[in-house]
This record gives C-alpha cells, structure tokens and sequence, in this order.
C-alpha cells in the first residue's frame, strides 16, 4: 500500500487515519502493520465501503480537502472499495537496528544467516556479491546494479530487501548503501 510522503506527516501527526484504495483483493489487513518512510503503521481495520457511504469527514480524515477529491481518486479504478483504518505506532525498528554495529557473536550468526540464504538460493551464492557492489557503488540505480551482476532487477531488488530485514543495507533516494552494521559484516568477512 503506497501512501505519498505529505499524507505520512499528517498519519504521523494523528491527521490522517483513514485510507481508501480500490483492490481487487485487499494489500494488507486488520491487526497487520505497514512499514514505511516515517516508521510503522498499525492497521486497526479493513473494511469494504460502498462509494455512495464515503462522506466529507471521511475524505478529510483521508488527507483530501473534498469528497468530489477523494471521489476522483477512487473513480476509474478496478476493484472494490475499501475504508483503512491506521495510526502511526513508531519507529522502524530496521533504523535502530542498521546503525547498532554487532558484536563477535552476532556477526557469526548474521554470517550463518547469509549462508543459509545462499545455501536455499536458485541462482547460487549471491549475498557477499551483493553486499561488496553495493559497498563498491553505493546511491546506484537497483537496475544497473542488477545488470552488472546479469541478473534481473526484481529479484535483485527482493534479495536487497532481505539484507535490509538483518539491517545491512539501507535504501536511498536512488540506489542503496551498506549500514553501519553491514559495513561490519562486511569488514569481517575474508576477502578471497
């Protein structure tokens, strides 16, 4: 669920807490949370909503300055409408955890951790790969990055993402960077 950088703020804030999209099968779900830009959401309610219900305080609360707004957002799309229910809870706890630089131990097990995600991989080895070109090329395109490995750039971007859940990388406004605590990794592996 993409929700644009001023509508965060006002989530942030307690502005804003409702969202309505149109899916044909909902993106997140009651009880769930959401990470994004400003840190984590909490997901209080999914809920299916006829246009005709939506009113004025719902756009408001929605982040737009109309109904007839809101209304031209959600007309021309496919699927049902749903009524969001969110709230801001906190911090990204990847934030946190990407400048913590690791202890002896806890390099051993992120090191057994990116083993074992290389050991499950369909297209081989690829962790200290992708860990040393982004070190090397840090705020590159995903794209280019992906292309000098030969590799497609979806997956590239989803095995990214797997290094950011152990906090090693970080996304930029373009391309990535090692954190703190990847750089750490990084400098303690041998080179071959």
């Amino acid at each position: 669920m993409l929700i644009r950088a001023n509508i965060l703020e006002q989530i942030r804030t307690g502005e804003v807490t409702l969202a309505f999209r149109r899916w044909r099968k909902p993106t997140v779900k009651a009880g769930g949370t959401l990470r994004t830009a400003i840190g984590v959401l909490a997901i209080d309610s999914v809920e299916p909503i006829p246009l005709r219900r939506i009113t004025a305080k719902d756009a408001r609360l929605a982040g737009y300055k109309t109904l007839a707004e809101l209304t031209s957002f959600l007309t021309g799309r496919d699927g049902d409408i749903y009524k969001v229910s969110l709230r801001y809870v906190g911090d990204d706890p990847r934030v946190s955890l990407r400048e913590s630089l690791p202890t002896p131990e806890e390099i051993a097990q992120i090191l057994q951790k990116l083993r074992r995600m290389d050991e499950r991989s369909k297209h081989g080895p690829w962790t200290r790969t992708v860990l040393s070109l982004i070190a090397a090329k840090p705020g590159v395109r995903a794209p280019d990055l992906a292309a000098s490995l030969g590799r497609e750039t979806l997956p590239f971007k989803a095995d990214v993402r797997k290094l950011k859940e152990l906090g090693l990388t970080e996304s930029l406004e373009v391309g990535y960077r090692l954190s703190p605590r990847g750089q750490a990794v990084v400098d303690d592996q041998p080179t071959s």
